[in-house]
């Protein structure tokens, strides 16, 4: 039986609108870590396979919780590469129904080990518009959006739209022309940024989730707002602000 998470997620303030419920099976906890969502096409090539599980588990190694949707393809991927134990998956549906039927099995591993997440109670099955709302909360979720292999007018693009209004990097990785056409448009648009190298993209990040030792960087992972870490930490917001170890985007902090 699915429980309605017990505590208000301030990441999904992001959202156009804050889901009237929500529902979990699964570890709260991971809530907590510092999150990167990937996402992409359900038919991916055997080099997206390729630099998506290297991206998910990698990262995953660095102490980074990877955020997706539990599609086939990329979603499916990311979240096997991250291991049960560190992912979070958002799913368009009610959490007793195992959608895709293809993905019962890493399902069932993410609700034993890591978290499942919907905004919709047990019971309900997936329309278009479902997907919508649940790409939405993958994007909401984490800090910064990875979209591996898109096509134009895919509903991975559909996240890139809600991670432009949310302000959010985006990141894609490179691909020959006339291949996954959508992120090689949003590069030629400037509205993403290209992972050349992934130990390096991996060693940035695993910077900011190493932040354990540092109470004031730990209290910035989970994003509060700029009033919030003023009123904890005077001293330290406008110090780290300076060193270039945190930003303020849409009025709350983020660690760099």
């Amino acid at each position: 039986m699915s429980q309605k998470v017990p505590k208000h997620i301030d990441e999904l303030d992001s959202m156009k609108r804050y889901p009237k419920e929500l529902f979990f099976r699964g570890n709260l906890d991971l809530l907590d870590r510092f999150k990167i969502s990937i996402v992409g096409t359900r038919r991916p090539s055997s080099y997206t396979r390729s630099i998506t599980l290297e991206l998910s588990s990698k990262l995953s190694r660095a102490g980074v919780c990877i955020v997706s949707g539990a599609a086939m393809g990329v979603d499916a991927i990311a979240h096997s590469g991250a291991s049960s134990s560190n992912t979070i998956a958002v799913l368009g549906n009610g959490l007793d129904i195992r959608y895709p039927a293809t993905n019962r099995t890493l399902l069932e591993s993410i609700e034993q080990d890591g978290l499942l997440l919907s905004p919709f109670e047990d019971g309900f099955r997936a329309t278009n518009w479902s997907f919508v709302v649940r790409n939405e909360i993958v994007v909401a979720l984490s800090d910064l959006l990875i979209v591996t292999q898109a096509d134009l007018g895919s509903g991975s693009l559909r996240s890139v739209e809600y991670a432009l209004k949310m302000q959010k990097k985006i990141f894609v990785i490179p691909h020959r022309l006339h291949e996954s056409r959508g992120t090689n448009d949003l590069l030629a648009q400037a509205k993403a940024n290209l992972i050349l190298d992934v130990d390096q993209f991996v060693e940035t990040y695993a910077q900011t989730s190493r932040c354990i030792d540092d109470p004031f960087l730990q209290f910035c992972l989970n994003s509060p707002t700029y009033e919030e870490a003023v009123r904890v930490y005077p001293q330290e917001v406008f110090s780290y602000e300076l060193d270039g170890k945190i930003e303020v985007v849409a009025g709350r902090i983020r660690v760099c």
